[in-house]
């Protein structure tokens, strides 16, 4: 890894700031609501020392989840963050306790915010959050791995921000470029027959109906990735910067993706953004996206890999940050996108804990791992990224 010492990402690079881009999704069926994803101990992979067991679900495993894939730690995990990731994470518990006897992997998708914040008050092992640290952030995270330790951000489930919308009579999926939509959530287009949204859609009836805008009202990484979108492609319309605390005027908070998803499904006009699973689980219709070359984007798993393998990677003593330049010229190319980073102690875990830790951090930059992703709605890491991820969960102590 580039520039990084062995018991850590190595040099200074720079810290992430929530004025700069970052980037995630998942497809199995949303997990509604925040909620413990408990799932107990199974077969195979030695090592019962510690063995801890809770609530038991049912985890056959996947094929590709053998035990030569896994390294088996033994105890408990608990885990707790991001929504978007927590399918994948689901998927992943279910292999790894499949293949690992001893271990239980519990996890809370209480949101990004919540999840950073239970990690610095040592509430969790690590935390998934859909934006790297902020540098307002660092110091209390490196405090909670002990003096001279840091905290690191790993990137590990990418994906796609849908734009999803509910209007009564059209059944088509709408081309919503990023000026309209920036429009939209500032409260500038107000009826659905905008001659804004006229004009980017031929030949479809639209109606005189309301728009309603539904956002995240708690602190949440899609918010701060799918406003970072506007602002970077739009920042006359949406001139506020990227934040986890939606930073639009105007419409309606709702707690959680699966909030912003049912407030729209059940409000005729209503428009809100979200990972797409939650679109997908809720029958909603989703919006081909405006990028930078003026081309309208479906939502796919191959649309939005076109956009973040073009990352900027940057590494130092607190992990790896991704950013993103959504003036990209490929015109294939998704930008509403996001990454799920885990944020984790470099150093200074505890000794029982550091075997589990290390071993589900490591089958989920796995090849087996990643390669579950795309079937779930979710985009592969890139091959560079995911070698960097890799040696960075390695040098993990």
């Amino acid at each position: 890894m580039t520039g990084r010492a062995a018991p850590r990402c190595g040099g200074g690079g720079p810290a992430y700031d929530e004025g700069t881009s970052s980037v995630k999704v998942q497809r199995y069926a949303a997990i509604a609501g925040a909620g413990l994803i408990a799932a107990a101990t199974l077969s195979a992979c030695g090592n019962n020392n510690n063995t801890s067991s809770s609530s038991t679900t049912s985890a056959a495993g996947s094929s590709s989840a053998t035990a030569s894939a896994i390294s088996c730690g033994a105890g408990t995990l608990t885990l707790a963050g991001s929504t978007a990731q927590a399918n994948a994470i689901s998927k992943w518990t279910k292999d790894y306790q499949a293949a690992c006897s001893g271990a239980t992997v519990n996890y809370n998708p209480n949101g990004s915010g919540a999840g950073l914040t239970a990690f610095e008050q040592n509430q969790v092992d690590f935390a998934g959050s859909d934006f790297p640290m902020a540098t307002t952030d660092i110091p209390k995270a490196d405090a909670r791995c002990g003096a001279g330790n840091h905290a690191i951000d790993i990137p590990l489930v990418p994906g796609a921000i849908a734009v999803m919308y509910n209007v009564s009579g059209v059944t088509s999926s709408l081309n919503l470029s990023a000026q309209t939509l920036a429009k939209i959530f500032n409260g500038k287009i107000t009826t659905w027959n905008d001659p804004a949204i006229a004009g980017e859609n031929p030949g479809v009836t639209l109606p005189s109906t309301k728009i309603t805008t539904f956002h995240r009202s708690d602190k949440s990484g899609t918010s701060f990735n799918f406003s970072n979108y506007l602002n970077k492609t739009d920042a006359a319309d949406f001139p506020t910067a990227a934040n986890k605390q939606w930073p639009g005027t105007g419409g309606q908070g709702e707690n959680g993706s699966s909030g912003v998803a049912q407030a729209v499904k059940t409000t005729d006009g209503g428009i809100g953004y979200a990972e797409i699973s939650f679109a997908s689980s809720n029958n909603l219709q989703t919006a081909k996206v405006g990028n930078a070359q003026g081309q309208y984007v479906q939502a796919t798993t191959a649309n939005a890999s076109a956009f973040i393998a073009k990352a900027n990677v940057q590494s130092g003593d607190n992990g790896i940050q991704l950013s993103f330049d959504y003036t990209y010229s490929d015109p294939n190319a998704y930008p509403a996108v996001l990454v799920t980073y885990e944020i984790a102690c470099g150093s200074g875990n505890t000794a029982s804990q550091l075997p589990l830790i290390k071993g589900f951090l490591d089958y989920g930059v796995s090849s087996a791992a990643q390669g579950e992703l795309p079937a779930a709605g979710y985009v592969q890491l890139p091959a560079n990224v995911q070698t960097q991820v890799k040696s960075l969960i390695d040098s993990i102590k």
